[in-house]
């Protein structure tokens, strides 16, 4: 067994030999990879306490390029940073697996191009070592600047189908079809739906499993039940006026997030409506929103802080690894039925 040397620290090659294992192996537990078995971690955790291995922070982020940071980037306004359970949900998830590691997190919004220029010349200094990424549009040019740099980066969701960044989504899709199936089942036969904005791929999945259900049902989709909104309260309230301003009286509302249908609660009350006995609501994301409304809201439950935690393990992972394998995972989602349906 290797003992630690005389007049000098011990240096990483005798913390591998004390632990029986290579020196990579001990690179990872001490940067935090998930790719390391806990009998392995606990083994060198060990023999970095025996030896009393002290990591050389300095001269490890010199020699490897690294700053011991991460970014979370949230190209979005404050207003919905701070008034959708979505983002803290992803936060306290990222922020749960990183609580273990020396990283630091640094939260970014990206609210104008100025801003968005900034960050590219950051990014481009390779201050930090990886990026988070979420609410991502159709047309962020962020992951194909993350692409270009090599820099580590994982999505919350994706651009398209053909997204080439590693993700972490949940099933979107499934989801707004089991939220529509629920609603027919329940003899519910003119079911709007309250969108994300389009040009968001996590929208026209949630669209895509609204279509799916009707067309499973044989029910054509009306199209003047289509309402497109941003995910805001305040957007859920303008795309239910818009409904009802149509005339095309629906008997239930499938909303892409709690927080929209919140907004269309509101709306339906001040006409009169009754939830559900006039109008069934569901939402997405099973929020506390969700459970606070009067009725308690039925809602698709996506495990978004198990999001966060996994986008944080795989970025982990991409950073100690630095190779070229892209994860992309989605998780599944759950319908959880309540008074409002």
């Amino acid at each position: 067994m290797a003992a630690k040397r005389r007049g000098g620290r011990p240096t990483l090659e005798e913390v591998a030999a004390r632990a029986g294992v290579g020196r990579g192996t001990v690179s990872r537990v001490i940067n935090g990879s998930p790719r390391v078995s806990d009998q392995t971690r606990a083994a060198v955790e060990r023999a970095v306490t025996e030896l009393g291995y002290v990591p050389n922070r300095a001269a490890r982020a010199l020699a490897g390029n690294r700053a011991d940071a991460v970014a979370l980037v949230i190209p979005e306004p404050e207003t919905r940073l701070f008034a959708e359970p979505y983002f803290s949900d992803i936060i306290r998830g990222v922020g749960s697996e990183l609580a273990d590691t020396d990283l630091q997190l640094l939260l970014t919004l990206i609210r104008t191009p100025k801003e968005r220029r900034r960050l590219a010349n950051y990014l481009g200094a390779h201050r930090v070592d990886g990026v988070l990424l979420l609410s991502v549009h159709t047309d962020d040019p962020l992951p194909d600047l993350l692409e270009q740099l090599d820099m580590p980066a994982v999505l919350s969701g994706r651009r398209s189908a053909r997204e080439s960044v590693s993700y972490v989504d949940s099933d979107n899709v499934g989801g707004a079809r089991a939220a529509v199936e629920h609603l027919l089942a329940r003899d519910r036969r003119r079911i709007a739906t309250i969108t994300g904005p389009l040009d968001m791929y996590v929208a026209q999945c949630r669209l895509d499993g609204y279509r799916q259900a009707h067309g499973d049902a044989g029910i054509p989709v009306d199209e003047a039940l289509v309402a497109v909104a941003d995910f805001t309260e305040d957007g859920g309230c303008r795309a239910m006026r818009r409904l009802l301003d149509r005339g095309a009286a629906p008997d239930a509302v499938f909303a892409a997030s709690d927080v929209m249908a919140a907004g269309a609660r509101r709306v339906l009350r001040e006409a009169g409506l009754r939830v559900p006995d006039d109008v069934a609501l569901v939402g997405f994301d099973d929020s506390p929103v969700a459970r606070h409304m009067d009725p308690p809201l039925t809602s698709v439950r996506q495990p978004i802080e198990e999001m966060g935690r996994v986008m944080a393990r795989v970025l982990l992972e991409e950073i100690a690894e630095r190779t070229r394998e892209r994860p992309q995972l989605v998780l599944p989602t759950e319908l959880i039925v309540r008074a409002s349906s």
